[in-house]
């Protein structure tokens, strides 16, 4: 059975420390509208205190978790164990997206690797943690990182990505506005 908490405690960092990937889940207000789940890695997660988390988001095919966030402020992270004990953790919250040149910024981003890819930083104020079983999640052996989004980020260069991400990750898939757009 799922287990609540008002925070996230000393057991929950270090498991999700050992992940590899994590889960990012967004949706508009519109019954209409899209719900927008994510998969993430490259070591992008960072936890700031019980309540506060953010992860470096890269230069994607769109931008729905800022579009949404900005529309509404929810958020779900999900965590699962795909070896060792099984183990599904949630974070509920509320977040907001740190671009560059946000006041923000320096100090958010010098706790992670900025790639060439980088696009913003999503922070969350993080408000109930569950934990529930992860029966059902099968075993997988993790191999590595994939180099595709740094391959693909150094032939755009720096102006090709910010041409990218002015034509790709202004409005989401519902037509709603990212921060991108102000």
């Amino acid at each position: 059975m799922g287990k609540f908490f008002d925070d996230i405690k000393p057991q929950h960092e270090e498991f999700i420390a050992a992940q590899k990937m994590f889960f990012v889940a967004t949706a508009p207000l519109s019954a209409q509208g899209h719900v927008n789940l994510s998969p993430k890695g490259l070591d992008s997660f960072r936890i700031f205190s019980p309540t506060k988390v953010a992860y470096l988001d890269i230069v994607g095919s769109g931008n729905e978790t800022s579009a949404h966030i900005l529309e509404n402020n929810r958020i779900t992270f999900m965590f699962c164990a795909f070896d060792g004990p099984p183990n599904i953790l949630r974070l509920y919250g509320k977040g907001y997206t740190v671009l560059p040149g946000d006041p923000e910024w320096p100090e958010l981003s010098a706790h992670f690797v900025l790639l060439p890819a980088t696009r913003q930083i999503i922070v969350a104020d993080i408000h109930k943690v569950q934990t529930s079983c992860g029966f059902g999640v099968p075993l997988y052996e993790y191999t590595g990182e994939r180099d595709h989004a740094a391959k693909w980020a150094a032939n755009k260069g720096p102006e090709g990505l910010e041409l990218y991400k002015a034509e790709k990750n202004r409005i989401s898939l519902d037509g709603l506005p990212t921060d991108l757009a102000r």
